[in-house]
Parts: structure tokens; C-alpha cells; sequence
């Protein structure tokens, strides 16, 4: 049986991690290179890195702390932020990346998926999408969550799949730091509408909230999570030996 992943979120704004509640409030947190070395020492099966702002102020993702985390890290590394043509995938495989998440960039060209796809295949391919219930339908939203698109986020995440996307990211920004669980409602809707891999993301509060997660869906591939990891709040090494524990495949 496939394990299960545990991915620690590394959420970069000018050269630091930060966390936030519901996208917003975002405070400091650590250096992205240590934090991510100590991560890759202490069980964690990825990393996902994202520079949060990159969007939202047009500019391209930063190259050096990536280069440097990528060079200390033995483990997968998916990175996101300010991804908008073929030539941002280049960039950033070549300063280590493993995957490529991309987000905003999908939303404003659909076909930067799929040309994606082609030239580096469905696997380096991460669709992360932030997706807020309006008027109790899922919406898709940009820019770091800022942004209704109007979308609806199952078709819009089916049409990316087709498209060549290879692994799913489902942010739920209703639960996203309020470490109440994972939306369990959201991430069935996505896991039963397709065949990848799919991560789910936003409102792990305790060790407790992985176990619900991955026994209530067991179509989810992987749980991950910020502040509880950065804080200390979850150990990785203790979630695992839970789930370990619970009869859920996991890598110890």
C-alpha cells in the first residue's frame, strides 16, 4: 500500500516563513533554509515552498534561498509563487526544484499546464488550488487567496488534471490556520472527481486531525501543515508513529 506523506508548507514572503490565519495577519517565523534542513532531518517525506507574495506583486520568485535550500535538502521539493510561463518552471527546476506548483499563473493562461506538462511531464506538474465556499458553492481564488476567480473549483481543478497536472494541492482558505481539522467535505468532492494524487492543506490543528483525515478519506496521498510544525506544536515524528499506530501507512 502507498504511504501516506507528511509535507511541511514553508510559506516565504521577503526572504523569511511566515504564517497567517485565513491567508491574512501573517507573522514571522524562521529562516527558509534551517527550518527546511531541519525538516529534512527529522522525517518529513517533502517539502513544499511557496513565495506567497510573488503573485500578488507581480514579480518572479526568488532564486538564491531556493538554490540554497534545494543544495541542504535530500528530500522532494515542490516550489510555487510568481509561476506564469514555461520559463518560470525552467527557473526553477534548475535552482533544485523537484515539482512545480502553480496557482495563479494556471488561472490567468489554462494552457501553461498543459505546455508544462509536455515539455517536463504530468509528474513535475502541481496544481495548488485556494478554494473558499461562496454561497455554498467551491470557488477558485487567486493571488494568495485574494481574489474570488467566480470559478467553480471541482471543473476547474477536473479541466487542469486533463491538462496534464499530476498532483493536486487543496488549500481550504475556510480552514486555513484555524486548526479546527482538515475540510473534510472539500477534499472529497476533489478526491472523488480525480485520478492524481491528492494533498490536502489547510486546518490541521493536532495530531488527531491527520488520522481523521486520512481514515475518513483514504484517497488522500498526503497531509500538510505550517504552523503546527513550525511551533512545535506536532512533531513529525510523533504523527507518524500515531498513524503508525492507527493501521495507517506511513514512512517511520
Amino acid at each position: 500500500m502507498i504511504t501516506k506523506r507528511i509535507i511541511p508548507c514553508l510559506d516565504v514572503k521577503n526572504g523569511r516563513v511566515v504564517k497567517g490565519v485565513n491567508f491574512e495577519g501573517l507573522s514571522d517565523v524562521a529562516s527558509p533554509v534551517e527550518l527546511a534542513e531541519y525538516y529534512s532531518s527529522c522525517g518529513a517525506d517533502e517539502l513544499v515552498f511557496y513565495d506567497i507574495t510573488a503573485s500578488a506583486e507581480g514579480r518572479a520568485l526568488f532564486t538564491d534561498i531556493l538554490t540554497e535550500t534545494a543544495r541542504r535538502v535530500f528530500i522532494p521539493l515542490t516550489v510555487g509563487g510568481g509561476i506564469n510561463t514555461v520559463a518560470d518552471f525552467d527557473r526553477v527546476l534548475k535552482c533544485g526544484a523537484d515539482k512545480v506548483s502553480v496557482n495563479s499563473g494556471a488561472i490567468r493562461n489554462p494552457q501553461l499546464v498543459y505546455e508544462a506538462a509536455k515539455i517536463y511531464g504530468d509528474q513535475c506538474v502541481v496544481l495548488s488550488a485556494d478554494i473558499k465556499r461562496v454561497d455554498g458553492v467551491f470557488r477558485v481564488f487567486s493571488k494568495g487567496g485574494r481574489e474570488n476567480t467566480g470559478m467553480e473549483a471541482i471543473s476547474w481543478i477536473k479541466s487542469c488534471v486533463d491538462n496534464g497536472a499530476g498532483e493536486i494541492v487543496v488549500n481550504s482558505i475556510d480552514t486555513d490556520g484555524v486548526k479546527q481539522g482538515f475540510d473534510i467535505e472539500m477534499l472529497k468532492a476533489v478526491s472523488d472527481a480525480v485520478n492524481v494524487p491528492v494533498i490536502a492543506s489547510g486546518g490541521a490543528g493536532k495530531i488527531e486531525d491527520f488520522l481523521t483525515l486520512f481514515k475518513a478519506l483514504p484517497k488522500v496521498d498526503a497531509g500538510l501543515a505550517a504552523s503546527i510544525f513550525h511551533f512545535g506544536e506536532v512533531k513529525i515524528a510523533d504523527l507518524k508513529a500515531e498513524m503508525a499506530k492507527a493501521g495507517i501507512p506511513t514512512r517511520l
